[in-house]
């Protein structure tokens, strides 16, 4: 009869483990109600979710609830590539490195993303080069990765979102397709000799421009309607033979792929633009490209070679050896599902940011309430929340800095994974999630 009720016991205690009905216990002495209503809601009852709710000034938790278990952050990963830019690309991106004789310019890719990209009309590198008189010749030999990240959606290679990396990129590494309503006709930025050729099916009625999934060849679908469209289509980079293409009408002259240095030539660096001007966009708008290219500038900076899978195992070695729990990290920007941190890497990561950089310069460079990536949230908690985004199919994410009713700094991630319902719904939830420990806290 005792090993029957032993039994029963361990059969009641295991079924209590497994069971969905839980609360959420905060360290404040009790339930954190406003998490577990958001539990209860439809679509959460079947997801993988993560909070932390972290007070800096008594290095404490106010609500930590499976925060030490691992899940797939979509682009809050590019906090982690922002830390290591803001450690070690100083104060002003390099925009080449060259190396020079009395007839030849050898240049020497830095991975800036901001080379004849359009929302950076200043443009100190191409004025450079256009002033020299010297043969120019572009090299690769510091790109040790591959153009697409560790675990990309391949079908994805024609969306403005995932550009191709390189070494030395230009536009973007993206070509901008126009659709002039005024002239019908259809033209390029830049303009290019690549293979253009038109859609048979005149059932579409969209203008859409679709690559070759192997080359550099464009199918245009004209479409229907009057107003002018543009789209913009990631060409394939093939090392830096592309760039070199893409930069002759701009220069005014060949650039050549390769070239031997000779020895004894004299060294330069050009610097294009101050970091924080590359940052800022690429935490408000979720830039893909900025942050892939970021960690490809610090590894080049660090280990003088560009590869992801280098720089981030020297990252988790050093500056992030203290990681409450060691993730799973292998691309810049978080398209990749491969990608995986829990909550308190988060937490610690924002409190290694604010204490290394300052609260204001973070407060800068991420959006608030009603800009951004939070354009459509958080209006009323404008200037007092600041956070980064993230968003896959199934997964939403925020992790970021709060400012408490009553004036107190508080840190929060939130990890939401295998969510079934409208992602703005779960954002809506979210949101009132962080009002509620705004006004809580």
């Amino acid at each position: 009869m005792r090993f029957y009720t032993g039994l029963a016991l361990i059969l009641f205690v295991f079924l209590q483990a497994c069971s969905p009905a839980h609360t959420v216990q905060s360290n404040m002495g009790g339930r954190d109600k406003a998490l577990d209503e958001m539990l209860k809601q439809p679509g959460f009852q079947s997801a993988q979710v993560g909070v932390c709710l972290y007070d800096p000034s008594s290095s404490s938790y106010k609500v930590n609830y499976q925060g030490d278990k691992y899940f797939i952050p979509a682009s809050n990963t590019k906090l982690f590539s922002l830390y290591a830019g803001m450690k070690y690309l100083g104060d002003s991106l390099v925009g080449m490195r060259y190396l020079a004789d009395d007839t030849a310019l050898y240049i020497l890719p830095s991975g800036d993303p901001t080379l004849l990209h359009p929302s950076f009309p200043d443009q100190p590198v191409i004025r450079f080069l256009q002033h020299s008189r010297k043969h120019l010749y572009l090299t690769n030999g510091n790109w040790m990765d591959k153009p697409l990240g560790r675990g990309w959606a391949w079908d994805d290679y024609n969306d403005d979102y995932m550009s191709e990396r390189s070494g030395f990129p230009v536009y973007g590494n993206l070509i901008r397709w126009v659709s002039d309503s005024l002239s019908a006709s259809f033209y390029s930025i830049p303009d290019i000799n690549w293979p253009v050729r038109f859609s048979t099916d005149t059932t579409k009625k969209i203008f859409h421009v679709q690559r070759d999934l192997t080359g550099n060849a464009f199918e245009i679908t004209e479409g229907k309607g009057g107003r002018t469209r543009e789209q913009d289509v990631p060409f394939i980079t093939e090392g830096v033979a592309s760039a070199a293409l893409l930069l002759k009408d701009t220069v005014g002259r060949e650039v050549r792929v390769g070239g031997r240095v000779p020895r004894g030539a004299g060294a330069g660096t050009l610097y294009s633009r101050p970091v924080d001007s590359m940052f800022r966009p690429m935490m408000y708008n979720s830039d893909n490209f900025f942050a892939e290219q970021t960690l490809l500038m610090v590894s080049n900076e660090l280990l003088g070679n560009m590869s992801d899978s280098r720089i981030i195992d020297t990252l988790l070695k050093t500056d992030l050896k203290d990681l409450p729990q060691h993730p799973f990290w292998v691309d810049g920007c978080g398209l990749s599902r491969n990608d995986l941190f829990t909550p308190q890497d988060f937490i610690w990561l924002l409190n290694r940011l604010k204490n290394e950089f300052g609260l204001d310069r973070m407060k800068r460079i991420l959006p608030t309430g009603g800009t951004g990536t939070l354009a459509s949230y958080y209006r009323q908690d404008s200037g007092y929340i600041f956070a980064k985004t993230g968003s896959l199919s199934g997964v939403v994410a925020l992790s970021g800095y709060l400012i408490t009713q009553k004036g107190h700094l508080l840190l929060f991630s939130i990890l939401i994974n295998n969510y079934t319902g409208s992602g703005v719904t779960a954002r809506r939830q979210m949101e009132q999630l962080i009002h509620t420990f705004r006004s809580n806290y």
